[in-house]
């Protein structure tokens, strides 16, 4: 296989990891909202029990179990993004690898331990 080849596979396969990293930075502003939302839940609570039951009730109208965006919550976010950006590029990516050659996920890495260790690199030959 190229040195070309293994560093284009490579980039591509720089590129998902960033797309992971993104996923999971969506995962997490998803549980900060959840979080958020809760927190707020208890506030209006507390807000009630200290004798404002009034403001209470607007922040409740306004804010609890409010969308995140314009009719989505935040993990209807995570699940759009997952099915119309993620999953493809996991697809394009694995696929383009099998096509030149079923070829492990991290080739370019593999090949970099196979230089700086010696013998041949794990699912490599």
């Amino acid at each position: 296989m190229s040195d070309a080849t293994v560093a284009a596979l490579g980039k591509l396969s720089e590129a998902f990891e960033v797309v992971e990293h993104a996923r999971g930075v969506l995962f997490e502003f998803h549980r900060l909202c959840g979080t958020a939302d809760l927190t707020l839940q208890d506030a209006v609570a507390e807000l009630r029990e200290a004798g404002h039951p009034e403001l209470a009730d607007e922040i409740d109208d306004c804010l609890v179990g409010r969308d995140v965006v314009d009719g989505r919550w935040s993990f209807q976010l995570v699940e759009a993004y997952d099915q119309h950006y993620w999953s493809v590029f996991r697809d394009v990516e694995r696929a383009a690898r099998q096509r030149v050659g079923d070829l492990p996920r991290h080739l370019f890495e593999a090949e970099m331990k196979h230089r700086e260790q010696g013998g041949a690199p794990d699912g490599v030959s």
